[in-house]
């Protein structure tokens, strides 16, 4: 085992010097979403009465739980902080974690450039273990950021140390998933696309065990990795023993990559792809009908995910009225989250808000799959046939375009049936939850733009689309609360969407939309241009 680890100091100091503009950018934005959240509940709340007054309306409120997390012992302003950003933070903490272990293992495999580094005198193990180091120590120094500034505010040190510690220890969950999932997978975008989809399937458990713990269902929260940093409960009692679950859980993940990279060959990965016939069907005798088979199985897991969550909100739709009405402090809440109109309109509006942001994920996701199959060097054979570059990157981008109105059309037609199944008015609410849903997509396809632009312009940088989606949606999520001006807020294309159902939509709200939809085609042809008239990159 020791002479698989040699050259892993050399390739961790590497892996920092390389990624000496990325990680301090997650840094911070995942400390400035902390600590500026604490900065603005002291603004808002500042006596124990306003900060009961606010509680009142989270408290078994099962839809805001969803977005957000639980809450515990709300008598503080740092159990707010951990309310409001615990659950988040994690995620995003999970989401950069996976990416660097990625970038410096299966990313540096299928590139070529792994194999000529350890052609040297580099160990088996050395990249996957840098990849860890790198992870992991930029895990620790987050956690300790936001504790310190935490500390720093005037909250209890135990609750701030806390908060850190389950940012971090969640980091390590993602980054040793993503080393399980370097060895499993045969290329980078593969690897990324089954990390995230365990990342997205833990937020679905956690959202669904949290807003469902009072009917049994608390249970979905303890087999989520997000769900385990809020049951440390800092600021609110801590429970320590729960940090032995993240703890296994990474140990167990690690062991586990560690014992898979020794089973299979360089280059390739335990799930390998099966070998097509010699020769192709008639469906595949275009870019596009190849594409499709290369993105179906991503789309049909987000759309199931969709429809899913989709009912699960219709679900709820039509019992959420009564629970705001009591509560004037939640309807503010849903507000704020992008809600617009009655009661039951103002939470779904909230909620297909989000949909439209975690679809944002999806595009980016799907217009990536270019660079993997440029980088994978699977673009140029195909250019030497009569294939032209735009006609080939076109069909990856229209099917992404394409996806990402699937899987809010999936999420607004399972969410429109089952809440109009309630009330038997099915035709009605179908048409207005639809529309909503569907709102969204024009303002998902910006991000989309932005991963062509990327792509075809700098082709190097194109992972940096999700550093797009975090900012959007932080300024989604946390911008009221932050207290940010306008023309920040407006830097997203969600800001400019019109917040339905409930309420008219106004000639500026148009206004707002069509620019969405220019500044989305401009993104996408001047990307497709750029592509157009680069050399192709396998780097």
């Amino acid at each position: 085992m020791n002479g698989s680890l040699t050259g892993a100091g050399a390739l961790a100091r590497f892996g920092f010097r390389r990624d000496r503009i990325m990680l301090p950018l997650w840094l911070y934005l995942l400390a400035a979403t902390v600590l500026g959240t604490a900065w603005s509940f002291q603004q808002l709340y500042r006596t124990p009465a306003q900060i009961a007054a606010f509680a009142a309306g989270i408290t078994g409120n099962a839809a805001v739980i969803s977005i957000t997390g639980p809450a515990y012992d709300l008598t503080s302003l740092g159990s707010l902080v951990m309310w409001r950003v615990g659950t988040w933070a994690g995620a995003f903490t999970g989401l950069m974690s996976l990416l660097l272990v990625l970038r410096h293992t299966r990313a540096e495999e299928e590139a070529g450039r792994l194999e000529l580094v350890g052609s040297t005198v580099v160990g088996r193990h050395a990249a996957l273990t840098a990849g860890l180091v790198i992870a992991g120590a930029a895990n620790v120094l987050i956690g300790a950021v936001n504790a310190v500034g935490l500390i720093a505010f005037g909250l209890p040190v135990v609750g701030s140390l806390a908060l850190g510690l389950s940012m971090c220890l969640t980091g390590w969950v993602f980054a040793a998933l993503a080393a399980l999932a370097a060895q499993l997978t045969e290329s980078a975008g593969a690897a990324r696309g089954l990390a995230a989809s365990v990342l997205g399937v833990a937020f679905l458990l956690r959202a669904a065990g949290d807003a469902g713990a009072t009917g049994g269902l608390g249970w979905l929260s303890w087999i989520s990795p997000l769900g385990w940093g809020p049951r440390l409960r800092p600021f609110a009692d801590e429970r320590w023993w729960v940090l032995a679950i993240p703890l296994l859980a990474t140990l167990v993940l690690t062991v586990g990559a560690y014992a898979l990279i020794s089973r299979r060959d360089f280059g390739a990965g335990l799930l390998a792809s099966r070998p097509g016939p010699a020769v192709a069907a008639r469906s595949l005798a275009s870019p596009l009908a190849l594409a499709w088979r290369l993105h179906r199985g991503a789309l049909i897991g987000w759309t199931t995910g969709f429809a899913v969550f989709g009912a699960v909100i219709g679900n709820l739709a039509p019992s959420i009225a009564g629970m705001l009405r009591s509560s004037p402090q939640t309807a503010t809440i849903m507000a704020r989250l992008g809600g617009q109109g009655g009661l039951t309109d103002l939470f779904l509006s909230a909620m297909f808000g989000l949909f439209g942001l975690v679809s944002s994920a999806y595009a980016v996701q799907a217009t990536l799959r270019l660079r993997t199959e440029e980088s994978g060097q699977r673009t140029e054979p195909l250019l030497a046939t009569g294939v032209g570059r735009i006609r080939w990157a076109a069909s990856h981008v229209v099917l992404a375009l394409a996806g990402t109105a699937v899987l809010l059309l999936a999420a607004g037609l399972t969410a429109g049936l089952v809440e109009g199944a309630h009330d038997g008015t099915v035709g009605h609410t179908l048409g207005r939850v639809l529309t909503a849903a569907l709102v969204q997509v024009p303002a998902a396809w910006v991000l989309a733009g932005v991963g062509v632009l990327l792509f075809g312009v700098l082709p190097r940088f194109a992972v940096a689309s999700w550093a797009a989606v975090v900012i959007v949606v932080l300024l989604g999520e946390l911008g009221s609360t932050l207290r940010l001006p306008q023309a920040v807020l407006d830097v997203s294309p969600f800001t400019h969407v019109p917040k339905l159902p409930g309420g008219a939509v106004t000639g500026t709200q148009m206004v707002g939309l069509v620019t969405v939809i220019i500044v989305a085609a401009v993104l996408t042809v001047v990307g497709l241009v750029g592509f157009r008239r680069r050399d192709i990159d396998t780097q």
